[in-house]
């Protein structure tokens, strides 16, 4: 799994796209929280990161399936995906390297935006009038919405040759996940309104922002990652056969 994991890593890393892909979402998340009129934080004038967190999910909404449309897509369209199921490894070992290559690439490109917490730590009137607690929440929910976008995008890429497929069927996916099902619970009520909500990832992204770590919230999202690795697990194993 780690030889894996250091291949996709490496391979990513080698390719133009990552340092654009890379680029363009610590621009537009720069841009958007300290430039842009609607949501930069000197026009709002309280040190919080809430556009940030707000924001983000719709970003990563984009950048995340750039990272896995080519992790299964390529090896089936030029036939070296044969070639890696003949290799000791197991499909959960396969699944698993690229998967957590997918999370390593995820966190590295976020670890920037700390400088945002930095700054407005220092920024604040007084000295460190930020709500650390939310800001790690939200991180942390950040990072666990990350999980289940490359667990969809993994999915996706499995089960077509064509990467801008992958990459387009992922994105849809990942919206309906996060905003589709808030979207809909809209129109009903009660209990109906309540349920359609709950099974969206915005609801526990949100609850996450809070700052305060529910396990239920965390089961919710390490569930739906792991369905959507099994799925992968499947799709893989009809191309075994």
């Amino acid at each position: 799994m780690w030889s894996i994991f250091r291949k996709e890593v490496s391979a990513f890393f080698n390719s133009l796209i990552a340092y654009i892909v890379i680029g363009v979402f610590l621009l537009l998340n720069g841009l958007l929280f300290w430039l842009y009129p609607e949501t930069n934080i000197l026009d709002y004038g309280y040190a919080e990161m809430d556009s940030f967190f707000q924001l983000c999910p719709y970003i990563l909404l984009f950048f995340v399936p750039a990272i896995t449309m080519r992790m299964f897509s390529e090896e089936l369209r030029s036939g070296t995906i044969e070639f890696l199921m003949t290799r000791p490894v197991s499909l959960w070992a396969i699944i698993g390297g690229k998967y957590l290559s997918c999370i390593f690439i995820i966190l590295l490109a976020l670890a920037p935006t700390l400088i945002y917490y930095i700054s407005l730590y220092q920024l604040g009137n007084p000295q460190g009038n930020i709500d650390s607690a939310s800001v790690a929440g939200s991180y942390f929910g950040l990072l666990l919405l990350a999980s289940v976008y490359a667990a969809a995008g993994l999915f996706m890429s499995s089960v077509t040759r064509n990467q801008v497929v992958a990459f387009l069927l992922a994105a849809v996916v990942c919206y309906i996940l996060f905003a589709g099902f808030e979207q809909l619970s809209g129109l009903f009520s009660g209990v109906t309104q309540y349920f359609l909500s709950y099974i969206g990832l915005s609801f526990h992204y949100s609850s996450l922002g809070k700052g305060i770590i529910d396990s239920r919230d965390v089961v919710y999202f390490v569930s739906v990652s792991l369905i959507f690795l099994v799925l992968t697990l499947l799709s893989l194993n009809n191309i075994r056969k």
